[in-house]
């Protein structure tokens, strides 16, 4: 019904999985339970005497189960979690907890914190979901600690802003509870998420959000390593909670979907399978794998801003070129544009930006309207190679801002394949140069495998492009010269000669200068 509903052209078998999973109409529930956990199959055929009577989902027990608390051999993660946070982060959620106790609230920390936690890797992310109202709790947050909230009905959900009272948080915990807390381990805000469900109506929508457990908005999530939780609060305090196999998966290295729709559902769930196989070397099962491929046109359909958004973090992660190669491998940037390149050539220009150190002469800013240089170098030296026209349209595609997309359609110039502008007088490169952005000109001189072109690069940014004649448009006008276009051409021809060395002082500029004025 979902796949209809979406308007997809797919097959049952596109859909469908098959398997020997089974399970008896007289088996207990905590039997079923397991073998879904154990196989990851979220629906099993009900068998008896050979037939196929009926069939169980995961739905089925989600709605059996819900008001249950569902017992899980948990482990605890108490220790392991004290052992990571800084103190200023430990209290904060202690702080928190110890306010969603009194509201017979059930608090969880969820997601990659505590998947990253399991793989003793660090992690900043501090998500949490609060079985209940999580507007309530941060509103109850401010008033007993100040900041302040912004909230989403919608979704229930809070930020607590809490940067302007670090200060005021850091004595109260360290008075509270005899410790020494840095102000600078703080985050500048925390996320209160009310546990929820979630329905696509079709691709790339926004979800359909209603209240649920923390079972079912675990099972909202993209993946199942991705599916576990550490309870907070109380004497449940540091209690790992898998509902969803995601503690098996990560330990046997699998990225694995909770359900056949899920592409569907978000399609940029796409690039963070292949995101997360390639930075934990994990592998994407198999089943998830073959559902990938078949939703890798439903990518057509993802705005630009959410696509540049995940290519922004390939960019910039350590394994990012193994990423992008792998998103290459299965088709993934091409089904994004069809003309977005990828190969050795590619990879090393990419490797270029991320490990260079321009110099100062170059001028370039550490941070350009909130890009990292390298990351705005990366994007220039990707498709600097292509015709401009096609550049133009993946940038387009991928809503990549105007000032970045200007400076990659100069970078498109093919400066390598003109020699004879190098072999020249200075003032015929300085005239073709003019106006092309300093970071374009940089991610040419980055790859230039002629030394003369890198040299006039160079000597460009160095010198030449900082060459003016001694005569202003002032002196000009100082000889009753009327302004207009003969200006521009006195003047240029007066550069262009100190720049071709034909001019070296100012006695020989006036000489130019008045020769020039007598024709």
């Amino acid at each position: 019904d979902r796949t209809l509903s979406h308007k997809l052209n797919l097959e049952a078998q596109d859909v469908m999985e098959v398997g020997e999973a089974t399970i008896g109409p007289n088996e207990p529930l905590e039997a079923l339970q397991r073998l879904m956990t154990n196989t990851g199959w979220g629906q099993i055929p009900v068998v008896e005497d050979g037939e196929i009577i009926g069939i169980v989902t995961r739905t089925d027990i989600l709605k059996t189960l819900t008001p249950l608390r569902t017992p899980t051999g948990r482990q605890n993660l108490a220790r392991r979690l004290e052992g990571t946070l800084p103190p200023a982060r430990l209290m904060l959620l202690r702080a928190v907890s110890e306010l969603a106790l009194t509201q017979n609230a059930a608090l969880y920390i969820v997601g990659g914190f505590v998947r990253d936690l399991l793989l003793e890797r660090p992690s900043p992310d501090l998500d949490l979901v609060v079985e209940g109202d999580a507007i309530v709790l941060g509103n109850a947050l401010v008033e007993k600690y100040g900041g302040r909230v912004t909230t989403h009905k919608r979704f229930g959900t809070a930020k607590w802003q809490i940067a302007s009272i670090c200060t005021k948080l850091a004595e109260m915990f360290s008075n509270e509870f005899d410790q020494s807390i840095e102000v600078s381990d703080f985050p500048e805000t925390l996320d209160l998420v009310s546990a929820r469900r979630e329905f696509y109506s079709h691709p790339t929508a926004l979800p359909t959000v209603e209240r649920g457990s923390i079972k079912l908005d675990l099972h909202r999530r993209d993946f199942t390593i991705n599916t576990l939780a550490m309870r907070l609060d109380g004497r449940h305090y540091g209690e790992l909670h898998d509902y969803w196999g995601g503690l098996a998966d990560l330990q046997a290295g699998v990225v694995r979907v909770l359900h056949s729709l899920s592409f569907v559902d978000d399609p940029t769930r796409i690039l963070r399978a292949v995101r997360f196989e390639q930075r934990f070397s994990h592998r994407i099962e198999d089943r998830t794998l073959e559902l990938l491929v078949a939703a890798l046109p439903l990518l057509d359909r993802v705005s630009g801003d959410r696509l540049r958004h995940e290519l922004n973090v390939f960019l910039q992660e350590p394994k990012g070129m193994q990423m992008l190669t792998r998103l290459a491998e299965l088709g993934t940037l091409t089904a994004i544009h069809e003309a977005i390149p990828w190969g050795k050539d590619v990879q090393t220009r990419l490797e270029l930006a991320f490990n260079c150190e321009p110099e100062s002469e170059w001028e370039l800013e550490e941070v350009i309207d909130r890009y990292p240089l390298p990351l705005a170098l990366a994007y220039t030296l990707w498709f600097m190679t292509l015709p401009r026209v096609t550049a133009a349209s993946i940038t387009g595609r991928l809503k990549i801002p105007g000032w970045l997309t200007k400076i990659i359609l100069a970078a498109c110039d093919p400066l390598q394949d003109r020699p004879q502008l190098f072999d020249g007088p200075a003032s015929a490169v300085v005239e073709h140069l003019n106006g092309m952005p300093r970071l374009a000109l940089y991610a040419h001189f980055l790859i230039a495998e002629d030394d003369r072109m890198k040299r006039s690069l160079w000597s460009y940014i160095t010198e030449w492009r900082l060459v003016e004649p001694v005569t202003s448009g002032n002196d000009l006008r100082k000889r009753d010269i009327s302004p207009g276009p003969n200006y521009k051409r006195i003047l240029d021809t007066l550069r262009a000669a100190w720049l071709d060395g034909e001019v070296t002082s100012s006695k020989e500029e006036i000489i130019l200068l008045e020769k020039l004025l007598s024709e």
